[in-house]
């Protein structure tokens, strides 16, 4: 197999992992590693993130693409060969992973331990309202965001999921489409699981908060792109949204200068909500390079129509 990884932000030591597991799964892999690709003609298989734009014009007899984490976006942004089928991973782990940080999110937000961070600092001691009454609202109800629902409202919360499209027989209140006004009259937390596509790009906008139940508190884990930033504070110094929980945004590392760092009401994490555990996903791509040359069908393939 001629196998090329293209993940120019990765660090050294987090390439060397996938590339140590590589050759441990299949040491006949012939890996290239950008951007030291000296022989795009031999590659078949490619493992991206965020990488350079156009590259994949550089492999005359790519066979197959495999996104490195469970997001697509990045690969669907730039140009694809129109036979070439594209996989994502999907890691038990990066469900758990994930649960956990928007359950800590979700709770914080509930229990009020900012405020308390706050009244720490200074000496206060209020015993006033220590629970804001929730319910909680997850868009994407994929994998990750149907993990989510499940475990909120195993712990008693009051659950509402939203999508793109109707499911028959959903295990929680469910709205989809044109549905969103009474989806977001229901609940005063929301959580973004939405798959990155040309429609829910900047979903997150001044004309959405507006919609939003007065002090709605925000997490968005899915992806930077789809919160409009500049419209957040603004939002917030009105109060229709009462914070927000931020683990993704439009430029990474968040540069220095910009106005979430110090805005009290929002907390920000660096892109850590969930982790891809390369021991799970170098397997994952190895089976769908053989799947694909015994023309058996792919494990964890996605529409290029729908985005995801």
């Amino acid at each position: 197999m001629g196998l090329a990884i293209v993940a120019p932000n990765k660090s050294e030591k987090e390439i060397a992992n996938w590339i140590a597991v590589f050759n441990e799964l299949d040491p006949g892999i012939d890996l290239q590693v950008y951007p030291e690709v000296g022989r795009p003609e031999d590659v078949e298989v490619v493992v991206l993130w965020q990488h350079p734009k156009g590259i994949l014009k550089r492999f005359p007899h790519l066979k197959l693409i495999c996104s490195m984490g469970s997001g697509v976006d990045h690969i669907l942004a730039d140009y694809v060969p129109d036979k070439v089928p594209i996989t994502r991973i999907v890691d038990p782990r990066l469900t758990y992973s994930m649960t956990n940080y928007v359950v800590m999110g979700v709770l914080n937000f509930h229990r009020q331990i900012l405020r308390y961070i706050r009244d720490k600092r200074s000496k206060t001691w209020d015993m006033s309202q220590p629970e804001i009454p929730i319910t909680v609202g997850v868009m994407g109800v994929g994998e990750l965001g149907g993990d989510a629902l499940d475990k909120l409202a195993g712990l008693g919360i009051p659950v509402v999921g939203y999508g793109n499209r109707p499911k028959a027989d959903f295990r929680h209140p469910y709205f989809y489409g044109e549905q969103l006004q009474a989806f977001l009259d229901k609940v005063n937390v929301l959580v973004c699981l939405l798959p990155l596509t040309e429609k829910t790009e900047g979903f997150l906008n001044s004309a959405f908060f507006q919609k939003c139940t007065p002090g709605t508190y925000l997490i968005n884990v899915a992806r930077g792109k789809h919160l409009v930033e500049a419209d957040l504070i603004p939002a917030i110094e009105s109060g229709r949204i009462s914070g927000a929980l931020l683990d993704v945004f439009q430029q990474e590392p968040l540069p220095p200068e910009h106005p979430f760092w110090t805005q009290e009401q929002i907390t920000i994490t660096p892109h850590i909500a969930s982790i891809t555990n390369y021991r799970a996903a170098a397997p994952q791509i190895i089976e769908n390079y053989k799947n694909l040359l015994q023309n058996r069908p792919l494990i964890n393939q996605i529409s290029k129509t729908q985005g995801y």
